[in-house]
């Protein structure tokens, strides 16, 4: 069975270590993808990171719709 992941991406001005790997950060810059493990879970908690689907929701505009005539 594969082990479950998510998607996440820091919060804008955070650089937030890898589990296992302190050196190499998860940035605001692009989404990555990781193990659903606690330690993530933690963060996303703490409000350093973010689902990216949760990211990209609060990041940007919310796209326009249509007018209808």
């Amino acid at each position: 069975m594969t082990p479950a992941t998510i998607t996440v991406k820091a919060a804008p001005g955070v650089r937030v270590p890898q589990e296992g790997m302190p050196r190499r950060y998860i940035t605001e810059a692009a989404p990555v993808t990781v193990p659903d493990s606690a330690y993530y879970r933690r963060r996303i908690a703490d409000g350093d990171l973010a689902l990216a689907a949760d990211a990209a929701a609060v990041s940007g505009p919310a796209p326009q719709k249509p007018k209808e005539e």
